[in-house]
């Protein structure tokens, strides 16, 4: 049976949380935000859409056309819930899967998010269609980590790739949607700030259009990742982002496991011929 015909059984509709752009600059809060002030400011505006189902097309998606690829890379992690080991074994395969992928010359992992919408204190899947950095906060996450080499290492081309992989699976619930970049403009970004007690943030959210074009990757598995860009120094034609959201799968049956996952993002620096 063709590929396509087999990836289309689970292409759905699903609700996706994009942002009105209105005169305000969005802003969310992750502490106690000052008296009279919201905690989130932005107006929500669901919208149907069509995900298509990438699953046995893989190979038709990478970075510099879509802005996001899956890749087979299994971990050698035990416990994506121990910091430590994180930190220790996850974080080094992260970087080198990277450095093997990309053709990067440096790579830096400088954090990560474990999710999982079963187990308390840990954070839930994000339902907003969002882009973890902008143009302006990209090259700010540079400097605030690397110091003395930043001035250097920004005079080449840089991005900060987001590494997604379920830490169980398959994933049913709560799948990830990415849009292609293909199918959008930077119009259609507006920047958001998210505001932590000692710095402020800057995130991008999404104004919705029609010709959004969205994709995941059916039952994805805990040895599949998802490479995501999430900002590319170059402006060469090749894709300087993707932005992404979970959804609620109508697909999914009424049993399946909560989704747990980790996402780990990284500043990738490469050659200056490249």
């Amino acid at each position: 049976m063709p590929l396509d015909i087999v990836a289309s059984r689970h292409t759905t509709t699903a609700e996706l949380h994009y942002l009105i752009r209105t005169a305000e600059k969005p802003a969310r809060y992750v502490m106690e935000p000052p008296p009279g002030v919201p905690s989130w400011n932005g107006v929500d505006d669901p919208r149907q859409v069509v995900i298509e189902d990438a699953r046995g097309r893989e190979s038709e998606f990478n970075l510099d056309r879509n802005g996001f690829a899956l890749l087979k890379a299994a971990s050698q992690v035990r416990d994506f819930y121990d910091p430590d080991e994180i930190k220790s074994v996850y974080y080094p395969e992260v970087e080198r899967l990277l450095r093997d992928t990309l053709g990067a010359s440096r790579v830096a992992v400088f954090d990560h998010n474990v999710r999982n919408a079963g187990r308390d204190g840990l954070a839930q899947p994000s339902r907003r269609v969002h882009n973890d950095h902008t143009v302006a906060s990209a090259p700010r996450r540079v400097r605030d980590h690397l110091g003395a080499d930043a001035e250097e290492l920004l005079k080449n081309r840089f991005g900060i790739v987001n590494v997604w992989r379920p830490v169980r699976g398959p994933v049913l619930d709560s799948p990830l949607a990415l849009c292609d970049a293909r199918s959008f403009t930077d119009e259609d970004l507006i920047a958001s700030d998210l505001v932590y007690p000692h710095v402020r943030g800057e995130t991008s959210s999404v104004e919705f259009k029609p010709g959004h074009r969205w994709y995941y990757f059916s039952e994805q598995q805990p040895d599949e990742v998802l490479l995501i860009r999430v900002h590319d120094s170059a402006n060469d034609g090749r894709a300087r982002l993707s932005f992404h959201t979970s959804f609620d799968n109508p697909l999914a049956p009424p049993d399946a496991p909560p989704r747990e996952s980790i996402e780990v993002r990284a500043m990738v620096f490469f050659p200056p011929s490249d």
